[in-house]
């Protein structure tokens, strides 16, 4: 009887799908309705998106993993409000497992700043234990080459974190690019297009221009182009969002668009549900 209700079950799917266009008239061979309704729901698109945890930052580590799962998202990058720089071997182990037992997959760290190369040596050694792929980092100039000899001593990318307006290090993709673009080619960059934008900056040039050592994108939007500009939800500000979108698609893309939102720190659930979404609707009318 089982068998039975399962083959009714699968015809209705197949007849529902046949019927919205997906199924075609001819067969090369036996497809059942669930191969096509996979086929026809995978993504058209090779990134994955993601939560940077700064965006849960007055919020616990177990609630940060709760409301991106709320958001459906399965991928995080932790910032040291979530799992201290200086943590022990036994509260990274926990905090992994946490993930883990989530079902989100904890890609790297950030933003961590290195001022010494003690800081820098500290990173490593953190993301080494945490199993991160990448450190969204800032560190000083002079430290470059002493951070590409750890990226080759760990297997770990560094991708530096621009800051817009005012930051005298890195203040677009740009100026970190000049930096690294003839160092290992580990070394790359963590692209934040809402403080590309308030620099005047077009995010999707730049991610074209650069985008040979683009490593992570922190997704966000902004009220306005220039320093004044803040974080807004996603489709209300002034960044182009299909455009960009449209421009990581054509790249081919293959890491994480992660969304930083550093709105309404103490409520961030609405304002960040309603960003996934509109990323989401853009990315149905683009594939």
């Amino acid at each position: 009887m089982t068998n039975k209700t399962n083959m009714k079950a699968d015809r209705r799917e197949f007849l529902k799908l046949s019927g919205m266009g997906i199924v075609s008239t001819a067969f090369p061979s036996i497809v059942t309705a669930s191969d096509i309704k996979k086929k026809a729901t995978a993504p058209k698109y090779s990134f994955r998106l993601g939560i940077a945890s700064y965006s849960f930052r007055q919020f616990s580590l177990d609630d940060a993993l709760k409301m991106t799962k709320r958001l459906n998202i399965d991928n995080i990058s932790l910032k040291d409000f979530h799992l201290k720089l200086d943590a022990s071997d036994a509260e990274i182990a926990e905090a992994v497992q946490k993930c883990k037992n989530a079902g989100i997959r904890l890609y790297g760290g950030g933003v961590i700043y290195m001022n010494t190369t003690e800081e820098v040596d500290r990173a490593f050694e953190y993301a080494r234990k945490a199993g991160m792929e990448i450190i969204i980092g800032v560190p000083k100039h002079e430290l470059l080459p002493y951070v590409e000899k750890k990226v080759q001593q760990f297997n770990i990318k560094l991708a530096i974190h621009n800051h817009g307006p005012g930051d005298k290090n890195y203040p677009s993709a740009e100026s970190a690019y000049e930096k690294i673009k003839d160092m290992d080619s580990r070394m790359g960059l963590c692209i934040d297009i809402g403080h590309t934008a308030r620099i005047k900056r077009d995010p999707s040039q730049d991610i074209r221009k650069y985008y040979d050592r683009v490593f992570d994108v922190h997704i966000k939007d902004v009220t306005r182009a220039d320093e004044t500009g803040s974080t807004c939800e996603i489709g209300r500000g002034i960044i182009d969002i299909p455009k960009f979108l449209r421009e990581v698609i054509r790249l081919q893309y293959t890491g994480i668009l992660a969304l930083e939102f550093e709105k309404d720190a103490n409520d961030p659930l609405p304002g960040m549900a309603e960003s996934i979404g509109y990323i989401k609707g853009v990315l149905a009318g683009l594939v």
